[in-house]
């Protein structure tokens, strides 16, 4: 039957999904926009974002086929993410959006630009660019780093103030002009540190980590400002009041306390959080946190040792004559059911089945990079540096990986010179996981962070139906 006129205008994105069972079902991807970046390298250019054919049967397939070219140098091309996405179905959203436009934040700058990949998604353009003046002016914030597609506006988190210090928070901006509204805190309480943040929507909980301040991470690391200098608990707001409600410490003796990733079946109060580095043993861990029995809780599921090494070993870690782990990502499948996590420092890409979150089971891994490995692609290219950021097709049936951290820390960790790149794994919905010979990406001097595809991905997009 055909639905009467006053339902014309109106069509709801197709790339919207109430739940993450139904975005499974979705259509494979054909585009990834890609961070690049030359800030750090020493090469004088402004960063860029690359737009990548993923789609086997194109004949541009695993190339750069665009790069939209930023106006300014060092601007630090870091996470970014979509003005909206499927919390737009959430009973509070607006499902008259569309994804249209990629928020773009300069994290050592703490510029905006608005790209928009409507008209031509292989060409998106600039539409719109925030200064950072702006941004500090409104809110008090900068350097900003993740990006989420909220049902009531644009989230922005933010490492450090206006000058570089604390409080960082987050920011919002308007989901139509994308001006700066101001900080989103209304009750802080002694949450100083801040990086990354998402959120169960329909129990209205937000959840904030800890990385450091900009003055403390943009010269790069010092060890010596490991023990008092680097955060390790997690906070737990009221979404809807805007005030931290409690805060759970991960370990006395862990270090940098980065990514959140929230079980997506909105049913569940739980998720992981990793942490980079252990004072004790240089080991990393992820952590399980939950709600039990009226509070908040988090335990130790899974722990990756550092690897002895009698080899060379820059600067950094030749104290230590061992390569710690450094799982500087994670990234959960949409059925909750495997978790990838990154080994910056050895140079691995682990799976994890997490069908009982308690209990994680190694089920795959693949050797990249890495200062320990020194792995190459079985294609034969040489790979400097070691996989990083993560990113999950809709279906679970491919993960996209870079190998660019940070400009200052890539320099230590990897002296020799890291050069961009993306690689794509295979992933078995059985559990294990394998090199996609096939495909890869060279970015040459400039390297390579966050993915985003096309459609949307494995943590990009909030649902509130299960």
């Amino acid at each position: 039957m055909e639905l009467p006129s006053v339902f014309a205008p109106f069509k709801r994105d197709p790339t919207f999904y109430p739940s993450p069972r139904m975005a499974m079902k979705s259509p494979p991807e054909d585009l990834a926009y890609v961070a690049c970046l030359y800030t750090g390298t020493g090469i004088n250019r402004p960063d860029f974002i690359a737009v990548v054919d993923v789609k086997p049967e194109s004949e541009t397939y695993s190339k750069v086929i665009h790069k939209v070219e930023l106006p300014y140098i060092n601007d630090e091309l870091h996470h970014f993410g979509w003005n909206a996405c499927s919390s737009a179905l959430c009973p509070n959203g607006r499902p008259n959006f569309e994804r249209r436009f990629l928020v773009v934040p300069g994290l050592r700058s703490s510029r905006i630009y608005i790209i928009d990949t409507k008209l031509n998604p292989r060409q998106p353009n600039i539409v719109k660019t925030i200064e950072p003046e702006e941004v500090k002016k409104v809110t008090g914030y900068s350097r900003l780093h993740t990006v989420h597609c909220g049902p009531d506006g644009v989230y922005i988190s933010a490492l450090g103030n206006e000058n570089g210090e604390g409080p960082g928070g987050i920011l919002m901006l308007d989901h139509y002009s994308f001006e700066p509204l101001g900080k989103w805190e209304i009750d802080r309480g002694d949450q100083y540190l801040a990086y990354d943040f998402w959120w169960n929507l329909p129990n209205e909980v937000m959840v904030t980590s800890e990385w450091a301040v900009p003055i403390t991470i943009e010269n790069g690391l010092r060890l010596e400002h490991l023990k008092d200098r680097y955060g390790n608990r997690m906070h737990f707001w009221d979404l809807r009041r805007r005030k931290k409600v409690s805060s759970v410490t991960l370990g006395e003796e862990n270090r940098m306390a980065l990514e959140l990733r929230p079980l997506h079946d909105p049913t569940k109060l739980m998720g992981f959080i990793n942490m980079v580095v252990s004072l004790k043993d240089l080991s990393s861990s992820i952590w399980l946190w939950y709600y039990e029995d009226g509070k908040w809780n988090a335990e130790k599921v899974i722990e990756i040792p550092a690897e002895p090494i009698e080899g060379s070993l820059p600067e950094i870690l030749k104290p230590f004559k061992a390569v710690p782990p450094l799982v500087t990502d994670i990234d959960l499948s949409l059925d909750d059911k495997f978790l990838y996590v990154s080994l910056w420092g050895i140079g691995e890409i682990r799976q994890y089945d997490v069908s009982n979150p308690f209990k994680p089971v190694l089920t795959g891994k693949v050797k990249l990079g890495g200062i320990f490995h020194r792995a190459d692609h079985p294609s034969d290219h040489k790979l400097t540096g070691a996989p990083q950021m993560i990113e999950i097709s809709r279906d679970g049936k491919r993960v996209y990986v870079t190998n660019s951290l940070y400009s200052t820390w890539d320099n230590q960790f990897y002296p020799e010179g890291l050069k961009g790149w993306m690689v794509k794994l295979n992933a078995n919905p059985d559990g294990g996981l394998n090199v996609d010979k096939e495909f890869f990406v060279d970015f040459g001097e400039a390297r390579s962070h966050q993915v985003r595809l096309r459609g949307g991905d494995a943590s990009s997009d909030s649902y509130c139906y299960p």
